[in-house]
């Protein structure tokens, strides 16, 4: 209700502009005629645009949706021990700042323009996963859709929806196996600036990652190019580097990263220590923009597979 108060407000200036300039034109005056009607209808185009593309930037913020999942996960040891290395390599990219998976990260201040404020939710029960169903964490997951509907933004702005049923189902096992720490965090925990619902309706914001109701099944687990794929696949490497993995490209929402050809002039270790110590071959050291962090903490076989997965990619 309150989101439209602002393109309300837009038309009616636009209004108020459009009646001033028709009361210029009615001036004897030829100066205030011709610069006052033309002003007024400019400011007035001006308003009425802006307020177009909020209200549509309001429709998009609002028209996701995706279908709910009735699920009750297992929560197995093995489950939990899988869940944890993804969460470890993956999820704590954004949602780690001090004490594990309990968000309070501003997402939003990586972002070039103030588009908004997207916090990092706290995944622990002391957040709000703790009113959530199994089902409605395979959705958010999956689909970026919350349990009350809304969009949750940068989820939908990354590749966790390419993970497998089974590696969601055991990221789910891993998240209520935490006890809870940390703070609650703001839930929405995504909120557009009016110049990012003005960018959202103007087509210069992606929309997300298309909704998907697909099965999605994993290769078997190895040092292989195949499971490096998959590994790549639900990563958010693309996001930076390109998706070729070629490097980015100017104007990319994400920060750009470079052509990720480089690994095929590294030894395997050499790429496992620049994954650990943020510290390339070539004593360049990683930007902090860069998970290379929780990347690093993946055991040696799942880095063995990015790898082969990389310089096959490379040669090719």
């Amino acid at each position: 209700m309150f989101e439209l108060i602002e393109p309300a407000v837009s038309i009616v200036i636009a209004a108020v502009l459009a009646w001033s300039g028709i009361r210029s034109w009615r001036s004897k005056n030829p100066i205030v005629k011709w610069s006052g009607s033309g002003l007024g209808a400019l400011a007035s185009v001006i308003a009425v645009s802006i307020g177009v593309l909020l209200t549509i930037g309001l429709f998009k913020l609002h028209a996701r949706s995706a279908p709910s999942v009735d699920l009750k996960v297992a929560g197995t040891a093995e489950q939990i021990r899988r869940g944890q290395a993804i969460a470890d390599s993956f999820c704590g990219g954004c949602h780690t700042r001090t004490d594990a998976l309990t968000g309070g990260a501003d997402v939003g201040k990586e972002i070039s323009l103030p588009i908004g404020s997207f916090i990092a939710s706290n995944l622990t029960p002391a957040g709000q996963l703790s009113r959530w169903s199994d089902g409605d964490i395979f959705r958010a997951i999956r689909n970026a859709v919350d349990p009350d509907g809304r969009w949750l933004v940068i989820m939908s702005y990354t590749n966790a929806g390419k993970l497998s049923d089974e590696d969601t189902k055991a990221v789910i096992a891993y998240l209520r196996s935490l006890p809870a720490a940390g703070e609650k965090t703001v839930s929405p925990p995504d909120r557009f600036t009016l110049l990012g619902v003005a960018m959202l309706g103007a087509g210069m914001l992606p929309t997300g990652k298309p909704v998907s109701t697909e099965r999605i099944t994993a290769p078997p687990k190895g040092p292989t190019s195949q499971y490096g794929e998959y590994l790549i696949s639900f990563q958010d490497c693309r996001e930076c580097h390109g998706k070729d993995l070629t490097g980015g490209k100017p104007g990319q929402l994400a920060p750009l990263g470079p052509d990720l050809g480089v690994v095929r002039g590294w030894k395997f270790r050499e790429f496992v220590t620049t994954m650990r110590t943020g510290v390339d071959p070539n004593g360049h050291t990683l930007s902090n923009e860069m998970p290379w962090q929780p990347i690093g903490r993946m055991q040696d076989e799942d880095l063995r597979a990015i790898y082969e997965y990389l310089t096959r990619l490379s040669a090719v």
